[in-house]
């Protein structure tokens, strides 16, 4: 069966958010820019809107309050659904994948006539039940940030959403902007991976002093999906430093590789060893040599092995290490002082065919 997770394994959540500041043209640009070093990296990544019914959002007692911050940006940044179906026909023919966080009921609608594969919910909906019920009905998988969510939050949203068998991903998240090196948290994610060992568990960072530390960190400690917020210098706008700009990207996405690169395959199962690893330990290993003439017949016996026998570098091609000292063996020739135990020297069932074949290939 398919694992149901894949979707959210290694994912980039690009967070366009608002910074189209209602302009369907910037937020074009930001997609086009964005789409460059996503390609460039070959990395999969998804460009997220966000999606609100402003007219019902804001209360109509409320919506020229200028003094309220939040009001006035979800109003200066309303753009039309025939523009935002712009926006995303421009995000897949990018070569990444449209996705948006809806803040209201009507806007899961939304998310579900443009056939989002995923769908994003907010850090500040995480018990809004409304919402996530709603979010649910579309048996769509679901990515969730935890930014401020109690454990009780997140205990009761896992078990809604497995209850449904809706996959669900987790986001670690701190849900300050910018936050700071020292507030990331990032063994949250060690806590969240082993709470909900059945998710993905991610890694949404507002962080700006640099786009690798974090990467790194993150992906050693098991994240698989990260978010984001992007913006463009452009338009005399101001980039917001919890906002990174497409080369901040582009580095983000070459440490993920280096990260990948460094922590290797997977962790569920012994490594394969590379033969140059093999052969460089191969020649740190001890080989067994005679203390005194051994004569043929003698019986290898562990209890008075360090009467005979010694322990010393360089091993030899063919000779015994320390690895393969058996009780039983029985030298087949006279073996002489300080002479190497190889293999043609002893007799015994206790050396099979695939060992007999390393000790002739390695050492000297």
């Amino acid at each position: 069966m398919r694992n149901p997770n894949e979707i959210f394994e290694d994912l980039f959540v690009l967070e366009l958010a608002n910074n189209h500041w209602g302009r369907l043209d910037r937020g074009l640009r930001i997609v086009q820019q964005f789409s460059h070093p996503v390609r460039f990296n070959n990395v999969r990544a998804a460009i997220k809107l966000q999606f609100r019914d402003v007219e019902r959002f804001v209360h109509k007692d409320f919506q020229d309050r200028a003094d309220i911050r939040y009001v006035k940006k979800t109003l200066d940044t309303k753009l039309s659904e025939e523009d935002f179906g712009v926006l995303v026909d421009a995000i897949a023919k990018s070569g990444c994948i449209p996705m948006a966080t809806p803040f209201d009921e009507q806007s899961v609608e939304l998310c579900e006539k443009f056939n989002f594969p995923i769908i994003k919910m907010a850090s500040s909906d995480i018990n809004d039940w409304p919402l996530i019920e709603r979010i649910a009905h579309t048996r769509r998988p679901v990515i969730a940030s935890s930014g401020g969510a109690s454990q009780k939050n997140l205990d009761d949203l896992v078990l809604f959403f497995e209850n449904r068998d809706i996959p669900l991903a987790i986001n670690h998240c701190v849900s300050l902007y910018p936050s700071e090196d020292h507030e990331l948290e990032l063994n949250q994610i060690d806590f969240l991976r082993n709470r909900y060992p059945g998710h993905v568990i991610g890694f949404s960072t507002h962080e700006y002093h640099d786009w690798t530390s974090s990467m790194l960190i993150s992906y050693g400690k098991g994240a698989r999906t990260w978010e984001r917020h992007i913006d463009i210098d452009a338009d005399g706008i101001p980039v917001s430093s919890y906002c990174s700009q497409p080369h901040q990207v582009d580095e983000w996405f070459r440490a993920y590789h280096k990260a990948r690169e460094m922590c290797g395959g997977a962790g569920s199962q012994r490594r394969v060893l590379p033969t140059r690893e093999v052969e460089y330990l191969d020649k740190l290993v001890r080989g067994v040599y005679a203390r005194r003439e051994l004569e043929e017949g003698y019986v290898v016996d562990h209890a008075n092995f360090n009467e005979d026998f010694y322990l010393a570098i360089p091993l030899q091609k063919g000779q015994l290490s320390c690895r393969e000292v058996l009780n039983g063996l029985t030298l087949s020739q006279t073996l002489p002082q300080d002479g190497a135990l190889t293999l043609e020297q002893v007799e015994g069932p206790f050396i099979n065919a695939g060992m007999r074949d390393v000790i002739k290939r390695r050492g000297l």
